[in-house]
């Protein structure tokens, strides 16, 4: 009697590894990265599941001992769902929270914007009438200075 491994004996503990240990790591990251080890748990749990139902239907042809395996990949996986789900639905909260508050002050500034009076250039200090301005010729080559009522730009 030839007993085996069970197809998701090693691949299903390295997806629920892999996803607990990204999840830690994707914690630091304000869980932007939740959702690619949720879907590594989640892959990781359906491949167990699959093995598992495999050793129910012909246990003679797989070692007890790959069963084991796969149940605690299961489990591991399962885990792995649970808190990457958590981190997952934070962020989600926290989206929503920071958005609604960063809207709520966009939406406040742009009415404040409409009750301001709308700016003038005529009563801005750097505003000149034409008629003030005046051409000066100096070495047959024509500069543009600016004067006002008399006095020089150098005054």
């Amino acid at each position: 009697m030839n007993q085996n491994n069970l197809p998701a004996d090693p691949i299903a503990m390295v997806f629920g590894i892999m996803a607990i240990l990204i999840g830690l790591a994707g914690c630091c990251c304000y869980g932007i990265v939740a959702i690619v080890p949720l879907i590594l748990s989640i892959i990781g749990l359906y491949l167990a599941n699959k093995s598992i139902r495999e050793f129910n239907e012909n246990p003679e042809a797989f070692s007890p001992q790959s069963r084991s395996n796969v149940g605690t990949a299961k489990v591991i996986n399962i885990i792995a769902i649970v808190l990457n789900g958590l981190v997952f639905l934070l962020f989600i909260g926290f989206l929503v929270v920071y958005g609604t508050i960063f809207s709520a002050a966009i939406l406040e500034g742009m009415q404040d914007s409409k009750n301001e009076e709308p700016y003038e250039w005529e009563s801005d200090s750097i505003y000149f009438e034409e008629e003030n301005i005046k051409t000066i010729e100096t070495d047959s080559i024509y500069i543009d200075s600016v004067e006002l009522k008399g006095k020089s730009k150098n005054n």
